[in-house]
């Protein structure tokens, strides 16, 4: 049953790829990556697909050269090609172990994708994950966006990312995995550091997550669910903000201040966020937020009486003659003082 209701994720993963045959699963050598990845390679084998897999080695563990050599046991077994990459990990980001870990080795993995034309990764997050990563940013307080949680599909940088088993249990992964470790001998790696709870999601698994289900035991698929109307819930808003950006727009590069002015509090709000969002820098803080309508609300309305320039690492949003302009930084790394285009 669950080799089914796996392989058919995957099928449709596939026939929604249509043209782009280029495929890579992000193998990290754990149960849900391998079997992601012995799966894929039983529908490619089927269908005739070239198929790649690609590892990222983080340094962080003291078996991670051993699980390299795992993963490229994997690899000669499902005679797959196996791409690579050593990175290190920025802990002065600020983002913690797990963040810093988490954007290497997406930064890695387009990487990758881009020098061996690959136009899709699969990615193994699956139901339980789903579900953690919304209990996490539930109580770290993310907003509705935040909640929506892991796309099933989305696209970044050329490269479309897909997470076929988000409605997929991981018991029924594990179970898959357990036949093909039955019938090949190959075992998938251990990491320790998904039960330390020195990490956020460390102490969900080793504690929290064994309360929930005693009082709760189909948590994960009310938290999946729930994901899944956030997700829709912030489509909407994105649509309805984009709306209102129309109508406060006098000029294809500015927003009026005036106009923004005559929406409701609620709407001016959802104004600002759409208007990051659909600029591509980073979202500001609620803190952050909340100084910036406190200073567009105070200015005159066209901007005679002070000079405002609010700033933020990636942005900086300022008011000329009652015109509101957003400069997106063009490279953090390359020069701080470079912007591009008023947006």
């Amino acid at each position: 049953m669950a080799d089914s209701i796996l392989a058919d994720a995957i099928d449709r993963v596939f026939v929604n790829l249509a043209g782009q045959a280029r495929v890579a699963v992000a193998l990290s050598g754990g149960p849900d990556s391998s079997a992601l990845a012995v799966c894929a390679d039983a529908w490619c084998r089927q269908n005739n697909q070239p198929l790649f897999l690609f590892h990222v080695h983080h340094g962080l563990q003291q078996q991670a050269d051993d699980w390299q050599v795992q993963v490229q046991a994997l690899a000669n077994r499902l005679q797959r090609p196996l791409v690579l990459e050593r990175v290190k990990v920025d802990l002065t980001l600020g983002a913690g172990v797990e963040g810093a870990a988490r954007a290497a080795r997406y930064q890695a993995l387009g990487q990758m994708a881009r020098q061996h034309q690959i136009q899709a990764i699969l990615l193994a997050h699956h139901q339980q994950d789903q579900a953690e990563t919304v209990l996490m940013r539930l109580l770290r307080g993310s907003g509705v966006a935040g909640l929506a949680s892991m796309a099933e599909r989305s696209e970044r940088d050329g490269i479309v990312w897909v997470r076929p088993w988000l409605d997929v249990s991981r018991e029924q992964v594990l179970a898959y995995l357990a036949e093909f470790t039955e019938r090949t001998g190959w075992v998938p790696v251990d990491d320790p550091s998904n039960r330390d709870t020195d990490f956020a999601r460390g102490v969900l698994r080793t504690g929290v997550v064994t309360a929930i289900e005693h009082h709760w035991p189909a948590w994960q698929q009310a938290l999946a669910r729930h994901a899944k109307q956030a997700a829709q819930a912030e489509r909407l808003l994105f649509a309805y903000g984009q709306l209102l950006i129309a109508r406060v727009r006098d000029e294809p590069d500015s927003l009026s201040l005036s106009k923004w002015r005559t929406l409701g509090e609620d709407e001016q709000v959802l104004v600002l966020r759409t208007w990051f969002k659909v600029s591509g820098v980073q979202m500001p803080t609620e803190k952050r937020l909340v100084e910036l309508l406190r200073q567009l609300r105070e200015v005159h309305a066209l901007g005679h009486d002070r000079a405002l320039e609010w700033r933020q690492s990636d942005c900086v949003v300022s008011c000329i003659r009652g015109q509101l302009y957003l400069q997106a930084k063009i490279s953090r790394s390359t020069n701080e003082n470079q912007y591009h285009g008023t947006v």
